[in-house]
């Protein structure tokens, strides 16, 4: 999943981004409530994870304005507001859960599953097919044909960004930023290990190769053309 975390405690924002990115996923995170709403209308993400109390603009502006603007992704409001008026209130506004803090990362993480599930909500498919190969992002399952194959969390991500980029070139630096979240080049061979370790499970066992590398450019997963 691509996840959009509003949340202005530097503590509760470093535990949701370190649990999800373990999960596999990738989390954008922003601390202020303006530049949060300005990030959800410019991007598209599974799901929204929504404080209440922000800086800038509080949570449930940032949802109604959403929502007035036509957009339908998941939200979560994840707060330390737990009365009845204050669930109401964000249920009315347009959010689809309320999570209270303190919470568990483990029931946050079956929500936004929950959430992601929704085919109404769902702008997007969530099985990746790419000839014989398929990814599936809720249940985290990968099958080329009828076998499955078993992935650690950041070689279903860098698959997940190949597959949702089929038959495009990815650069070394798109995947730095898309799967490792760095924004700077740390000249390392953390790109190459993880590609091998992908052909040695997704290629290699199999007739036909998917990933492709583009010599000088980065790498390409699809079909190959005779």
């Amino acid at each position: 999943m691509r996840v959009l975390l509003i949340e202005d405690d530097p503590d509760t924002a470093a535990y949701v981004v370190k649990g999800l990115e373990e999960e596999g996923h990738t989390i954008d995170h922003m601390s202020d409530g303006r530049d949060g709403m300005a990030q959800a209308m410019g991007d598209d993400y599974d799901v929204l994870i929504v404080d209440r109390m922000l800086p800038g603009i509080e949570g449930l502006a940032i949802v109604k304005t959403l929502r007035a603007a036509g957009r339908k992704v998941p939200i979560l409001f994840l707060t330390a507001l737990g009365g009845v008026d204050d669930r109401v209130d964000g249920l009315d506004a347009g959010g689809d859960d309320y999570l209270v803090k303190p919470f568990s990362f483990s029931e946050l993480h079956a929500r936004l599953n929950a959430l992601a599930r929704r085919p109404h909500l769902k702008g997007e498919e969530t099985r990746l097919r790419v000839g014989d190969l398929s990814l599936d992002l809720i249940s985290r399952k990968v099958y080329r044909g009828s076998t499955e194959i078993e992935l650690q969390p950041r070689e279903f991500r860098l698959l997940e960004v190949l597959m949702r980029n089929k038959g495009r070139v990815v650069t070394r630096t798109m995947l730095l930023e898309r799967v490792w979240s760095f924004h700077f080049d740390p000249k390392t061979s953390v790109v190459e290990t993880h590609i091998s370790r992908l052909r040695t499970k997704i290629d290699k066992p199999f007739a036909t190769e998917l990933i492709h590398t583009i010599r000088g450019s980065g790498y390409s997963l699809h079909e190959a053309t005779s």
